[in-house]
């Protein structure tokens, strides 16, 4: 019994976390949660080391970087509207602007809360409208609306529906050569995002680069980061890529990323994007430093680098006599001489009979009676005013009204346009395609990591929502650099923001409340293994069970004793006429000997009673322990037993008797 409560118990918490992760949409637990989970069951700490044997725990830079979390009220209800603020939990927040631990070409943090390295476009957009070309949108530096950590600040959008252009030098132009390419800043959208874009466009080296002129159309070498409109969720990686022959620039786009993005758009955390480029060809986005698309910049894009060897001949024709028919109609089939093709499909019911009553002289429909002309009817201008028709109400009793007609049948004649069977075409020659010639323009890039080189970095963008935050850009060929500065900074936001989270309950409850068929879930989840715990796990006392009892059959015994009592009517004749023969010595002798019998008979019949009625203790001793089935066998073996004991008796008597 312990051991069925204990996997219902486990089944009940493995729904009740697939069902909280279902609803929240929350990643992974985090450590905490899995100690949390861990005291819980009732694991020691040698057993928790062993689990989390391949998990490991990161504590870099403890001096510059310290948080504390201190809940005021930890027995405080959760906030079923999801309003936490920040007298819900204070937060004692050591915060140290990054600093890059190696060679960076490029890095901002915006805790200074000035933009004195960034330039706003002065520019116009070319194809948009004069009252929405400028790009006049407004950027400002503040702190994060949520989860804020001290001291850190951040670049944000802060218009919606403008154009929207601000960029900022390298300290060092970026060259394509024999080291990777490591890109990565945060964004978060603080009131979720309707259609616009996060992206940052890395801008080309072309030498007459005017950051005032920065516009939609200003030469680039990669674009890197979130877009979305519509439900479309996209994270853009596109490299513009030269023609070694004609110079021309072609933009490459690689495949969409292999995992679902919408959670990055909508929970209003900041998310941390990050683009590797190695020398091989190779690419790799992170989000959050999980990654979300690996490929080949020489297949893995979309149109390919490289262009195909052959390509179909322009030039090429189809000769006029090319047949491309497989099938063609024999040509020696005729038609039967009995094929009718003008034969109708359908044809009159020639079995019809017109049904008795049917009103062949009123009209199906009439002009209602009761209409009345509208006053403001106007015979010229509306013409001749005629009351609505109205089903006739002698019809109602009758079959039908107005002209009977047969109904249609299938013609069983028809058999439709006559058509010469299919056979295989001799002249076939297959489908035609044009002659496959060298491509003209066919090159061979086999190292397209050698793009343009960049120096400085843009945003240029047009949103339908504001307040996009933007944060700790690192410019890199170092991803152990990358990583150290986003856990000096991006860490920390999410240390915090993990911190805020509201409880499982909070989550449910507002999950609950946006979709409300969730409630289902929870009651099932619930309610489901309690139910069958108790089913199946509730212990079971014999007296909770209440049996009928079955009415034993009883023993006729009343014709048999008839039968005794004849048989000694007539041994008792027997012997008084036997007596008055015997002498009286024989008779005495035989009395005597009949009188020790009946003693010996007599005792033997005491010891069998004695016998019985020990068996019956041990029996009923038995029958405590047995199910209510077996007692029933039991007492029915008794019956036939008791009736055989009877009937022994009775032969008993006789003997005596005799």
């Amino acid at each position: 019994m312990r051991l069925c409560g204990g996997w219902m118990l486990l089944g009940l918490l493995l729904l009740s976390l697939l069902t909280v992760k279902e609803v929240s949409g929350q990643e992974e637990p985090s450590l905490d949660d899995i100690v949390d989970v861990a005291e819980d069951i009732g694991l020691d700490e040698e057993e928790l080391n062993t689990l989390m044997a391949d998990k490991e725990i990161e504590d870099e830079d403890e001096e510059e970087e310290e948080v504390t979390v201190a809940d005021e009220d930890p027995f405080d209800e959760p906030d079923v509207d999801g309003d936490r603020n920040d007298a819900d939990v204070s937060f004692q927040v050591t915060y140290k602007t990054p600093v890059p631990t190696g060679d960076v070409f490029f890095t901002e943090t915006f805790d200074d809360g000035s933009l004195s390295r960034w330039q706003l476009s002065k520019t116009v957009k070319g194809d948009a409208e004069d009252d929405i070309a400028k790009y006049d949108g407004k950027w400002a530096v503040e702190q994060l609306k949520e989860n804020k950590v001290p001291g850190d600040q951040g670049l944000v959008l802060k218009s919606r529906a403008k154009h929207h252009a601000i960029s900022a030098l390298l300290n060092k132009p970026f060259i394509f050569q024999d080291d990777p390419l490591v890109v990565q800043y945060e964004v978060n959208f603080q009131d979720g995002i309707d259609c616009g874009g996060a992206y940052i466009k890395l801008l080309s080296d072309t030498g007459d680069l005017n950051l005032e002129q920065f516009h939609d159309r200003t030469a680039y070498t990669i674009m890197f980061g979130p877009d979305k409109c519509g439900e479309d969720y996209k994270l853009h990686f596109i490299f513009r890529h030269q023609n070694p022959l004609n110079k021309d620039i072609e933009e490459k786009h690689a495949k969409r990323a292999d995992v679902d993005l919408k959670k990055f758009y909508t929970d209003k955390k900041t998310h941390l994007y990050t683009l590797v480029l190695n020398p091989d060809n190779t690419y790799e986005m992170y989000i959050d430093q999980s990654s979300v698309s690996r490929g080949s910049l020489l297949h893995d894009v979309v149109p390919p680098v490289n262009p195909p060897k052959e390509i179909d001949d322009p030039n090429d024709t189809k000769p006029d006599d090319w047949d491309e028919r497989a099938k063609i109609p024999d040509p020696e089939a005729s038609k039967p001489e009995d094929w009718d093709d003008d034969a109708p499909a359908k044809i009159e019911d020639p079995d019809a009979i017109k049904p008795d009553g049917w009103l062949g002289d009123e009209p199906e429909f009439i002009s209602d009676p009761n209409a009345e002309k509208p006053e403001d009817w106007d015979e010229e201008m509306d013409g001749e005013w005629e009351a609505p028709q109205v089903p006739n109400p002698a019809c109602e009793t009758a079959p039908g009204c107005g002209e009977w007609k047969r109904p249609m049948v299938n013609n069983p004649q028809y058999k439709g346009k006559w058509k010469a069977p299919l056979v295989d075409n001799p002249s076939y020659q297959g489908i035609w395609k044009p002659r496959r010639i060298d491509n003209p323009d066919f090159f061979e890039d086999l190292q397209p990591f050698k793009l343009k080189p960049f120096k400085a970095v843009g945003l240029e963008l047009w949103s339908m929502t504001s307040d996009i935050y933007f944060d700790n850009f690192i410019i890199t060929s170092h991803k152990e650099v990358a990583d150290r500065w986003a856990s000096d900074s991006w860490g920390l936001k999410k240390l915090v923001a993990s911190a805020n989270e509201p409880g499982v309950i909070t989550q449910m409850m507002l999950a609950a409340e946006e979709r409300p068929w969730l409630w289902v879930v929870y009651i099932l989840t619930v309610g489901l293994p309690i139910g069958l715990i108790v089913l199946f796990c509730w212990p079971k006392k014999p007296d909770d069970y209440v049996y009928k009892k079955v009415d034993l059959p009883k023993v006729d015994v009343e014709e048999e004793e008839e039968e005794e009592e004849e048989e000694e009517a007539a041994d008792e004749a027997e012997k008084v006429a036997d007596a008055a023969e015997e002498p009286a010595a024989a008779t005495k002798n035989g009395d005597d000997a009949e009188a020790d019998n009946l003693e010996e008979e007599e005792e033997e019949e005491e010891e069998e009673e004695e016998e019985e009625e020990e068996e019956e203790d041990d029996d009923e001793g038995d029958e405590e322990s047995k199910t209510p089935e077996s007692r029933l066998e039991d007492e029915a073996k008794k019956e036939d037993e008791s009736d055989e004991s009877q009937k022994q008796a009775v032969r008993k008597r006789r003997v005596r008797r005799d």
